[in-house]
C-alpha cells in the first residue's frame, strides 16, 4: 500500500506489507528522513491509503488500543502526576511502578510539590529527557494494547537510556 493525503496527491510512503503478530517487540532502524516515523503514522491512521483501487477499505487494521510516545513530547498544563494519569482513574501502585520504570523518583523528590507540581507554560519548564520519560509514563500508564514509540530515548543521556530500554523496552513491555 502507499500513504500519504488524496486531497493533496502527495505519497510519503510507498509499498507498505506489513503485519505484526500479536506479542511482537520491533524496531524500525533507518536513516533520518527515511520515514521511520510517517510508518508510524500510517499505522495510526493518521494518512490516507493512496494510489490503490483494489484496497476495500481507506484504514489500517488495529487488533487493540494504542498508546503512542512521538519525538517531540508534549505537556499539558497541569500537574506532573496529571500528565501521566492522563484523565485515567489512580491505581497508586500501578502509579509508583510507571514512575520507577521511567526513571523519575529522583525528579519528583527534586520538584517543589512532588508530582502535583504545576508543569507547562504556567508552571515548571523541564528537560527535553524528563518530557520524555513523563510521555513514556503516561503511555505505559495507559495500559494499552499496542505501543508505539517514536524513538522514545533520543532526549535522555546514555545511562538513563540504557536504564529505560532494559526496564521498559525488553522487561515491562515484553
Amino acid at each position: 500500500l502507499d500513504f500519504g493525503f488524496k486531497s493533496q496527491n502527495v505519497t510519503l510512503l510507498k509499498d507498505i506489507n506489513l503485519t505484526i503478530k500479536k506479542g511482537s517487540f520491533i524496531g524500525v532502524f533507518g536513516e533520518v528522513g527515511s520515514g521511520k516515523s510517517n510508518l508510524i503514522h500510517a499505522i495510526m491512521n493518521n494518512y490516507d491509503i493512496v494510489g490503490t483501487k483494489t484496497h476495500s477499505s481507506n484504514r489500517i487494521k488495529i487488533a487493540g488500543n494504542i498508546a503512542y510516545v512521538p519525538q517531540n513530547p508534549w505537556i499539558i498544563n497541569d500537574t506532573l502526576r496529571n500528565n501521566i494519569l492522563f484523565f485515567k482513574e489512580m491505581d497508586e501502585e500501578r502509579y509508583k511502578e510507571i514512575i520507577s520504570l521511567c526513571e523519575l523518583e529522583e525528579d519528583i523528590k527534586c520538584l517543589n510539590g512532588g508530582d502535583m507540581a504545576e508543569l507547562g507554560e504556567k508552571g515548571l519548564n523541564l528537560s527535553g529527557g524528563q518530557k520524555a520519560r513523563i510521555a513514556l509514563a503516561r503511555a505505559l500508564y495507559s495500559n494499552a494494547d499496542i505501543y508505539l514509540l517514536d524513538d522514545p530515548l533520543s532526549a535522555v543521556d546514555a545511562f538513563v537510556g540504557n536504564k529505560l530500554f532494559t526496564k521498559v523496552m525488553k522487561k515491562y513491555l515484553n
